[in-house]
């Protein structure tokens, strides 16, 4: 089979005349290559329009080794550059799957290309049109799902915790409650007057809602202290009593006053009854707290993905959205020891929008703050009116800034700062559109230490 007649086999030739595929092939090389044979590795310059002859080629994520293949090409597919094409160097591997023939034109040849054969021209750019579009909506897909990998790794980390706290406040409560019919008895043999009684309930319920903070020298400080004074009246602390009656704030100056209500011939059945109840109460509170935090967390999920919204434009309050991202981004806000600053307007009015592409927007634009901040560094979010139409809400860190020779291309598709595999460069691509489809604007402003990303949405 001729060239010609195995160029006229390319589906996208169809209409292209002879004499225009006669002039590519003129000034065309045929190439043979060897199965597993590496064409560009990434940051090689890209030179040439290549046309699949025979064969198999993949482009995929790996440098010199195997990668993940991200695009296969048979016999009758493009790869390369192509006409009006500004690709000059490629991010990714092309490597031989199948000893392959190929057909080389060099970028010399595109301009007269493009000049003088129309049909050809017009048939190559169709297939470049169709590569950046499938390319976009791949890498799209991937930057989102790559996005929900991290907010997913992040939320199971934080479910974690709650969970495991409540299982094991259970599991202790349940341990710690077979000790209450002892206590009971000793309950029983106690001879208190209902004005004793009262003063311990008071006692207790004076103290129960305090859970103090102390330092560790505090606490041993304050732990002896008390123990000291148990020792003194008799009472066996072989239980630890101590313990659970400094952390609720219990002082030996409290004590003395339970002594003085009740006597000495009760304080021991008294005190085992507080520190029961009193560690009762700690581990319902513990569970208590981590189921909050495990509402907290789904609702947040909830809302940060709108399971129970419709999909249409609607009224959204952005401090819900801000926040409920924040959440979800905590374990790698906390990974890194970064501060964050919120300040949030009361009398921010609602934005008509889109609640899940804001939220995108959001996760896009903290994401790349947190990956610019080193490690403790400070985020600051702030939002507020701009006047009676629009909301100005500002990202603000203090990493190391923008290069002014690259701060014209954040926002380009596929433009990144980022080693090959730790971003797709469509973060910031994908903000803006979400910006232009709220008919809202975005800029930037850096300088070293200073980085602010400011978004304007209409609230119309």
């Amino acid at each position: 089979m001729t060239l010609l007649e195995s160029l006229r086999q390319f589906p996208a030739f169809e209409t292209v005349p002879d004499v225009q595929l006669q002039w590519l092939i003129d000034r065309s090389e045929e190439v043979s290559l060897p199965i597993h044979h590496v064409i560009n590795k990434p940051g090689d310059k890209v030179d040439h329009l290549m046309l699949v002859l025979e064969g198999r080629m993949v482009i995929d994520s790996g440098q010199n080794g195997p990668g993940d293949d991200l695009a296969t090409f048979g016999p009758q597919s493009f790869l390369g550059l192509l006409p009006f094409s500004r690709l000059e160097h490629i991010r990714n591997r092309v490597i031989t799957e199948a000893p392959s023939r190929v057909l080389r034109l060099h970028r010399d040849h595109l301009r007269e290309l493009s000049q003088t054969h129309y049909e050809l021209t017009g048939a190559l750019v169709h297939q470049m049109t169709t590569r950046v579009r499938e390319y976009t909506r791949q890498t799209q897909q991937e930057d989102k799902m790559a996005s929900l990998g991290r907010l997913s790794a992040g939320l199971a980390h934080e479910l974690n915790n709650p969970v495991a706290a409540v299982v094991r406040s259970a599991d202790t409560l349940k341990e710690h409650m077979r000790a209450t019919p002892e206590n009971f008895k000793a309950i029983m043999h106690l001879n208190l007057t209902n004005e004793q009684v009262d003063s311990v309930d008071e006692a207790f319920f004076r103290k129960v809602d305090q859970r103090i903070n102390l330092s560790l020298l505090e606490r041993t400080t304050l732990e002896d202290d008390v123990t000291d004074w148990l020792d003194d009246h008799g009472v066996d602390d072989s239980v630890d009593l101590a313990g659970p009656l400094v952390e609720f704030g219990f002082t030996t100056d409290d004590l003395d006053s339970v002594l003085a209500r009740i006597g000495d011939d009760n304080l021991a059945g008294v005190l085992a009854w507080l520190v029961n109840n009193l560690v009762t109460e700690k581990l319902v509170m513990d569970i208590s707290e981590a189921s909050k935090r495990i509402s907290t967390l789904v609702n947040s999920i909830k809302n940060y993905t709108h399971m129970d919204r419709g999909v249409g434009k609607e009224q959204v309050p952005l401090g819900e959205g801000i926040r409920n991202t924040l959440t979800l981004l905590d374990h790698k806000l906390r990974s890194k020891h970064i501060a964050v600053t919120l300040n949030l307007a009361n009398d921010l009015p609602l934005v008509g929008g889109w609640p899940g592409e804001l939220n995108q927007l959001w996760t896009n634009l903290i994401d790349n703050a947190v990956d610019a901040l080193p490690d403790g560094g400070q985020l600051t979010i702030s939002s507020e009116p701009d006047g009676s139409e629009f909301v100005l809400t500002k990202i603000t860190d203090n990493g190391s800034g923008i290069p002014d020779a690259i701060k014209d291309n954040i926002f380009e598709p596929f433009f990144t700062t980022k080693e090959i595999g730790k971003g797709t460069g469509l973060g910031l691509d994908i903000a803006q559109g979400v910006v232009k489809h709220h008919n809202g604007s975005i800029k930037v402003e850096s300088e070293p230490g200073r980085t602010v990303f400011s978004v304007c949405l209409p609230i119309q």
